[in-house]
């Protein structure tokens, strides 16, 4: 028997004040990890060069489908690291609207969700992408420009935005 994280109703898996997300990869990190809804399994489909690790826990929302042809991204931030599977209830605080160039120089829109554990104690605080500091942040965007690069891809952000945009992107992907 497969499973499939789109079998979720949206109304049951999103709403205006959270969100579900599917972690695929826990933070520290190095294996890329991605569903694979054909065999209703996880699979690894690589690894990070040494000394590169996902910053936060990373995943998708399920029943999305961003510009990509993937479910929508999310990064989250959380008290501690999750596994693979683990469905979180978050709230977004913004996104990152990414244009990425794909190894054939094609460009396409891969827009990154930000979102915290509707839960967490030590980030309650975080609300909006204007909460986090311009360092994190900053960081946060290293991090996605590097791992493009060691795949031969590059991205450029077109912007920060906050949760009425995250929640549009949200919408807009939903299928």
């Amino acid at each position: 028997m497969t499973t499939s994280f789109d079998q979720l109703p949206a109304h049951v898996a999103h709403s205006h004040q959270r969100v579900h997300v599917v972690v695929e990869i826990p933070k520290g990190e190095r294996n890329k990890v991605a569903f694979d809804p054909e065999l209703g399994v996880f699979k690894l489909k690589g690894v990070l060069p040494e000394g590169h690790s996902f910053p936060y826990d990373f995943g998708f929302v399920p029943s999305t489908k961003a510009e990509d042809g993937d479910p929508l991204d999310v990064l989250l931030i959380l008290d501690a690291p999750t596994f693979p599977g683990c469905v979180v209830e978050a709230r977004l605080i913004g996104a990152l609207e990414l244009e990425q160039r794909e190894n054939d120089g094609s460009t396409v829109r891969n827009d990154r969700l930000l979102a915290v554990a509707a839960d967490s104690h030590e980030h309650k605080s975080i609300h909006a992408l204007t909460d986090l500091s311009t360092d994190m942040l900053h960081e946060i965007e290293h991090f996605f420009s590097s791992y493009n690069e060691a795949h031969g891809r590059s991205i450029r952000v077109l912007r920060r935005v906050g949760p009425e945009r995250a929640h549009a992107l949200l919408k807009h992907a939903l299928l």
